[in-house]
């Protein structure tokens, strides 16, 4: 029968039916919010060179996605701000003392090869940030494992070093906590006490690294802005974060006394904070669902563990390849735990 009056049509379309309101550019802008105390932290403790990697990235970022939508004669996508993210956390990836050159050709990477190549934001199968450092890692090893002069080491208890020879050595110019694991592991000696004192050093940040990543208090300020804004959800830090705490818990229970660092030091040290709420949470590259995600953080956390605590390994950091890996696969996860659509048979 034909309706009598225009509110007796229905009108049906394909679904999203509603609406949350969020869009690319608001999630963007929450990004970067939520970066700004790393932001701080980096420029507090590294100065001017956290300063400079940051400009440099985010305007050679922003520069090169220009230039690669005018090539392909689309849109311009500078307003969504992804440039901007990109640039930042390809900085916060960078030790402060890596030329600007090299900071440059591994923006041009991370927009151009990285993410453009593929068709843009949302088409991108692996982080633009983490491809452009794991690009910079394999062309420019050198620089990126060289690290500006700290006073962390003097902070452990080692009964190698006393107050005598401390006192006539320089400071450590290219160890990192976790350097100094990687180190140990593969001379069998055994590693210094770490004790309050160094944790706390990791937590505020005052440790060598790459700029963004030292801070652990300036990242969980900015992971708690982005679960309050709802830009993330709990499931893959929460999953990836416990997993590699479990994982060094039972090792250091299973190693022989001082072959092992704590759990929680391993937890507080390297980019392991900055990947787990900042790049294994992107949207584009993450699994869709509820249990994908749960699987992708516990997958990062593995191998991450595996790089890390290789004795034969030469990388002493495993976070950005952990996560580019779990992004490889993301489309299979995303195929295991898709929901049976209601009334159809598995």
């Amino acid at each position: 029968m034909k309706p009598k009056e225009p509110v007796d049509l229905y009108i049906v379309s394909s679904s999203p039916h509603t609406h949350s309101g969020a869009s690319v550019e608001r999630i963007m802008w929450d990004v970067v919010v939520a970066l700004m105390p790393a932001l701080l932290a980096a420029v507090w403790f590294f100065r001017l060179d956290a300063l400079r990697l940051v400009g440099v990235c985010v305007a050679a970022c922003l520069l090169t996605e220009w230039a690669c939508r005018k090539m392909m004669r689309r849109p311009s996508s500078l307003s969504d701000w992804s440039a901007v993210v990109t640039g930042l956390l390809l900085a916060f990836n960078l030790p402060p003392s890596l030329p600007t050159w090299m900071a440059v050709a591994g923006s041009v990477f991370a927009i151009a090869i990285a993410k453009q190549v593929f068709g843009g934001l949302g088409y991108n199968p692996f982080n633009p940030a983490l491809a452009g450092r794991a690009f910079m890692l394999i062309s420019f090893t050198g620089a990126m494992t060289t690290w500006s002069a700290s006073q962390w080491f003097w902070t452990f208890e080692s009964p190698y070093i006393d107050g005598a020879t401390a006192a006539t050595m320089e400071a450590i110019t290219s160890a990192t906590p976790l350097g100094l694991l990687k180190g140990t592991l593969k001379t069998g000696l055994h590693l210094p006490s770490f004790g309050w004192s160094p944790l706390a050093h990791f937590f505020l940040g005052n440790v060598n690294g790459c700029i963004g990543e030292t801070s652990a208090l300036a990242l969980l300020l900015g992971a708690a802005y982005l679960l309050y804004r709802k830009v993330i959800t709990w499931h893959i830090p929460a999953a990836y974060l416990l997993t590699v705490f479990g994982y060094a818990l039972v090792l250091q229970w299973a190693s022989p006394e001082g072959q092992a660092i704590p759990a929680l030091a391993h937890v507080l040290t390297g980019g392991l904070f900055l990947g787990a709420f900042f790049m294994a949470t992107d949207m584009v590259t993450s699994p869709v669902t509820k249990r994908g995600m749960l699987i992708f953080g516990a997958g990062c956390g593995i191998i991450t563990m595996l790089i890390r605590t290789s004795k034969t390994g030469a990388y002493p950091e495993g976070v950005s390849f952990a996560i580019l890996i779990m992004n490889a696969i993301t489309p299979l996860i995303n195929r295991f735990t898709r929901s049976r659509v209601f009334g159809a048979k598995k």
